[in-house]
């Protein structure tokens, strides 16, 4: 009579019986592995970080349906602590695990092992079988990539139990909510109570369910297996490509050197998609330390978020969801010339930075040499350029193998022409990258609208009183009332919108703040009553500082103990304008400030141009929470050869220098204001006026031309420049 469990599955399941009727199973064996690491095990596997410190295993012999012995191995680690989760699961101590073997040594003992069973079955092919997908794609791959080993060609494929027994069984439970009691408990199968130790226990009821599953009434057959890529494959990606939002992540906190393969590798177990890894830019066209990776299938996904914080070498890479627009936003393309340089596959890609403007096909050629040979030739180069044909000194060179690409990078820094050229690692979405950037530059930069209207001048702080504070190491997370919360009984003497929050050069929170108040003596009591006080399980430091030293750091300098540091980049950065805004007002609008339209610069020769409108910053009658609220900056990002004519909002100490060197006021009339650097030292007015032929500058006595004197060039840090009004 059959059992109960047969009947109800047979019952229940006839369509999926008849379905695998046939046994013709692809393998002639199955290897059941079981393993757990030394911190957290079951559903947090790998999730940790923590190397492997046993590995059990078991044949299964598919033909003649019956199971050889249990092997139960430990493994040695680099790491002696145990977590306490390890030591009562395991039950094994730290002075046995030094005694054992180490990783590479018990790969090629399991190999042996496995082998020498196999041939004394009489069998050629196994395939392993694991309970889910995280001990082969995150603990041995991950493992085995940071120690260097080259695992077997038997862990680049596997069955994952769960999903072979829900297709057998769909309506017993979800894939997720199987483990192996339940897929015992499901086909009423009894534990051997001969075996013990923690891992032969699960191998032995694996090894039972998977003769039940390939035995009558199911007759199920193994075919469908799980791959891991045993390398990443770059390609080309275009914009019209569909991108499921489900497959595709942030990584932050990359090394800025690091390439496309260092991040697959970083992520090994999990299959990246075909040209799925997008180093991204900061506007000067430099890696930031984030990258946008794309993967086969939301599971994968899923598990690289597991990998939140592990580490690249020494330094930890924060992981977090992303959507498919941002990566075709990254990596997309429409060139054919890019397609068709990226058109060969398994390229090596190299990005070359400060060519000669002059610099030909030849000469790149010829800086290579024999010893690192470009594929293709001519072919195998891409020049960027810009929208009229003009260089930029960026180009991109393939090479056919690492070997070629090493001897390349050794180039680093060597002279072609007059100039040294750096040479980089690249990838198919930064080309994709650069060639976007530069094709849709303007011939001539236009100006971009104010990102927030220009501050009201009685907000901004000067002097040397000592009446403002520094929050230092604020919770990401801090929102205004949170600082309000955080000041207490001193919140009656902030000045109305004397709250500046500080954001870094990515537009998030810096965990900086400064605080206007009223007297100076108020701003001593609350740096000694807050100093060190909590604010969301976070200490926050506050500092008393001046208003002079305050602005000067919203401009992008630093204060420290050792003093104040000059802004790092010439470009005083505002918040986004996805933060407060508030309805429209009388302006008040600082003499001292840089004014500019949010029209395009290149307006019809000697045509007027119409005033700008009124706008206000802060409403007659706020909320408590705007009533504080000033406004938000970010320390812009190190300093870089612009690549395009630069336009600012200038600093007052600068502009005040540049006007007195000048007989009219900065700004005579509405207008814009552009900067001009890298000029030669011998240039002229007629010079200028001659480059900007066409287009309508300042009345026609000149004056809105202003050479820098040394007191502001000493603002901007630049050689020599001209600001045109």
């Amino acid at each position: 009579m059959e059992s109960p469990w047969r009947l109800r599955l047979c019952l229940s399941h006839g369509l999926v019986c008849r379905q695998f009727s046939v046994m013709t199973a692809s393998h002639d064996s199955l290897v059941v592995l079981y393993g757990a690491t030394a911190g957290a095990n079951g559903a947090k596997l790998g999730s940790d970080e923590r190397e492997l410190v046993l590995v059990v295993w078991q044949v299964v012999d598919l033909h003649n349906k019956k199971v050889g012995e249990v092997h139960r191995v430990l493994v040695k680690a680099d790491s002696p602590e145990l977590s306490e989760q390890c030591k009562e699961e395991i039950g094994v101590s730290p002075e046995e695990l030094a005694e054992a073997e180490p990783l590479d040594r018990v790969l090629v003992q399991f190999n042996q092992v496995v082998s020498s069973e196999l041939k004394a079955l009489g069998r050629s092919s196994y395939c392993l079988c694991t309970d889910g997908q995280l001990l082969v794609r995150q603990v041995l791959h991950p493992e085995a990539s940071k120690k260097n080993l080259v695992l077997p060609d038997c862990f680049s494929s596997f069955y994952d139990l769960q999903k072979e027994f829900h297709k057998c069984c769909p309506n017993a439970a979800s894939v997720k909510e199987l483990s192996i009691s339940s897929m015992a408990e499901y086909l009423e199968l009894s534990t051997d109570s001969t075996v013990n130790g923690f891992g032969a226990v699960e191998v032995t009821t694996m090894g039972e369910i998977i003769l039940s599953l390939i035995s009558e009434p199911c007759n199920y057959e193994f075919k469908n297996f799980e791959t891991v890529n045993y390398k990443f494959e770059t390609g080309p990606c275009s914009k019209a490509e569909g991108v499921d939002g489900e497959t595709v992540i942030r990584a932050r906190g990359l090394p800025w050197q690091s390439s496309d393969q260092d991040i697959a590798r970083f992520f090994k177990g999990l299959n990246i998609a075909k040209g799925g890894v997008a180093l991204c830019l900061n506007s000067q066209g430099r890696r930031n330390g984030e990258a946008l990776v794309r993967f086969i299938n939301p599971e994968h996904r899923d598990l690289a978020l597991e990998r939140h914080k592990h580490h690249m070498g020494s330094r930890y890479i924060e992981v977090y969801k992303a959507t498919g627009e941002e990566f075709l936003k990254i990596a997309g393309g429409t060139s054919n010339e890019v397609a068709q340089f990226l058109s060969k596959e398994n390229q090596v890609i190299i990005r070359m930075r400060g060519l000669p403007f002059t610099a030909t096909a030849d000469d790149v050629l010829g800086f290579f040499g024999n010893e690192c040979p470009v594929t293709g030739g001519k072919e195998g180069l891409l020049f960027v350029k810009y929208p009229d044909g003009r260089p930029t000194g960026d180009a991109f060179v393939l090479f056919a193998c690492e070997e070629f690409a090493q001897n390349a990078l050794k180039k680093h820094k060597e002279i072609l022409g007059k100039r040294y050229i750096e040479l980089f690692r690249s990838t198919a979405a930064e080309v994709q990258q650069v060639l976007n950037r530069y094709m849709s530059t303007p011939l001539i930069s236009t100006l971009p609208a104010p990102l927030i209207p220009v501050l009201p001048q009685p907000f901004i702080a000067t002097g040397n009183t000592r009446d403002c504070i520094r929050l230092r190491g604020l919770p990401y997370t801090a929102s205004i009332e949170d600082i309000l919360e955080f000041m207490g009984e001193f919140t009656i003497d902030i000045k109305p919108h004397g709250v500046h929050m500080v954001l870094n050069q990515q537009g998030r929170p810096s965990g900086d703040a400064f605080i206007q108040m009223k007297s100076a003596d108020r701003a001593f009591l609350v740096a000694q009553k807050c100093h060190k006080k909590t604010m969301k399980d976070r200490y926050v430091e506050v500092f008393q500082c001046s208003g002079d030293e305050m602005s000067y750091v919203l401009m992008g300098g630093t204060l420290n103990r050792s003093g104040l540091s000059p802004p790092p980049c010439k470009l005083p950065c505002l918040s986004p304008p996805t933060y407060p805004t508030f309805s429209p007002g009388t302006a008040v609008i600082p003499a001292e400030a840089a004014l500019y339209q949010p029209q395009a610069l290149l307006a019809p020769a000697r045509t007027a141009q119409p005033a700008p409108p009124a706008v206000a910053y802060y409403p007659a009658q706020a909320t408590a929470t705007q009533l504080y609220m000033n406004y938000t900056t970010y320390y812009p990002s190190p300093p870089v050869s612009p690549t395009t004519v630069g336009y600012f909002a200038a600093p007052q100490a600068a502009m005040a220098a540049a006007a007195s060197s000048a007989t009219h006021a900065v700004l005579p009339q509405p207008g814009a204001l552009v900067r001009m650097q890298g000029l030669p030292y011998n240039i002229a007015t007629k010079d200028i006026l001659s480059f900007f032929q066409g287009y309508q500058y300042a009345p026609d006595d000149y004056s809105g031309l202003i050479q820098m004197n040394d007191q502001a060039r000493s603002m901007f840090q630049a050689p020599k420049e001209w600001v045109c009004l």
